[in-house]
């Protein structure tokens, strides 16, 4: 009985062996192709641009100075505000310009009553000569007066002008419309006493400058895709300008080129140009670093975009997914070009219209693997104010 027990104990590893070796082989299973959004590069007309940085610079500035001698007697405007053309904002002491002003004036009715009666006197010492009554020298004398009384009244005049000019001297406007900053003299103080003392100064907002500079290399190639067209003062006030400020998306401010340097700064290599922006609400305050849009030619040409996000690089350069039309995601090698409103980005060399770009960024596709394309479109986007380059 013993033995049989051994006999069974020893068969059962036979057995198991056995069994195992009718289970079938375990086999490695490929996971199914993915789906992956794909599309084809958006066509369009984009007119070629730059990005450049510049700088606001107010249309006008002008110090606000006493012309005239006197106290300061009234400061009418509130530091800071917007002011009118015209609006009254300081008044000097009047009193004895007002005086100097009668006094030309009484000075000035003296000389014509003096001239009329130095005419009446030529009239009739002319008379008189014709009817060989008077002498020569007696006319001559007459018309010596009446003309002396010609020249004092025209310089009567003259100090009547310079009177009432004094006069209005003592009243500081508004040369135009904008901003004053602080007043520098109080009420009471004494100004104008030999030197042009200077009371505030006044800021004109709107429109507004904005300077920066091109490259010579911007500049012949601006000039290459002008085909050596030379514009004149009117064409180039045509060509618009964009501009955003540090902290805007895009370039949501509008104007237009305005003036070009007509020599290049030859130990800077570049050019100076300036552009001009209306500034209705003073959005724009000089001094603010901008990034302003500048169109390098006039007319807009074709061109392939797809999203900024989808462009990878490593070291080799930059470089696009695609899917060939075996389903199967290829990598190809791209330069690209400007970026323009929505996030797309010109593609320059290195893409074909009906190639199927691979819009999917959650790492599933990749180069040699075979997917599953699903067919999408890049959304149209007006060639507008750009993104800010990156």
């Amino acid at each position: 009985m013993l033995n049989r027990s051994l006999k069974g104990w020893i068969a059962l590893p036979f057995l198991a062996v056995s069994l195992s070796a009718c289970k079938p082989e375990n086999k490695f299973m490929p996971p199914p192709p993915v789906e992956i959004s794909v599309a084809p590069p958006l066509q369009q007309q984009v007119a070629p641009f730059e990005v450049l940085t510049g700088n606001t610079v107010s249309f006008a500035t002008v110090d606000l100075v006493a012309r005239v001698e006197g106290f300061l007697t009234a400061i009418q405007y509130v530091d800071g505000a917007l002011v009118k053309k015209g609006d009254t904002l300081f008044v000097i002491e009047q009193t004895m310009y007002k005086a100097k002003v009668k006094e030309a004036q009484a000075e000035l009715d003296s000389a014509k009553a003096a001239l009329v009666q130095a005419e009446a006197e030529f009239t009739r010492q002319e008379t008189l000569l014709r009817q060989n009554v008077s002498a020569q020298a007696t006319f001559d004398v007459a018309k010596a007066k009446r003309d002396s009384a010609r020249a004092n009244v025209e310089n009567q005049e003259g100090n009547l002008i310079v009177a009432q000019t004094n006069l209005g001297y003592t009243t500081v406007l508004a040369p135009f419309d904008g901003i004053v900053s602080k007043h520098l003299i109080t009420v009471g103080e004494l100004v104008g006493n030999g030197v042009a003392t200077k009371l505030a100064t006044i800021v004109q907002l709107d429109p507004m400058y904005v300077t920066f500079n091109m490259s010579e290399q911007d500049v012949l190639q601006i000039r290459e895709n002008l085909k050596e067209r030379r514009l004149d003062v009117e064409e180039l006030s045509k060509i618009p300008l964009s501009i955003g400020l540090m902290n805007e998306d895009g370039f949501p401010h509008q104007g237009f080129l305005n003036y070009v340097s007509p020599e290049l700064d030859a130990t800077t290599g570049t050019i100076l140009v300036r552009g001009l922006f209306q500034n209705p609400t003073r959005a724009l305050v000089p001094g603010f670093f901008v990034r302003v849009k500048v169109p390098k030619g006039l007319a807009a040409s074709a061109a392939l975009l797809v999203p900024n996000r989808v462009i990878a690089e490593d070291q080799a350069g930059k470089y696009l997914l695609v899917v060939n039309k075996d389903n199967v995601v290829e990598q190809v090698r791209i330069t690209t070009g400007q970026l323009i409103t929505g996030g797309l980005r010109v593609i320059s060399t290195g893409l074909k219209a009906d190639d199927r770009v691979v819009l999917s960024t959650n790492s599933r596709a990749i180069p040699g693997g075979k997917v599953v394309p699903k067919l999408t479109t890049i959304p149209v986007t007006a060639d507008g104010p750009a993104a800010a380059p990156k």
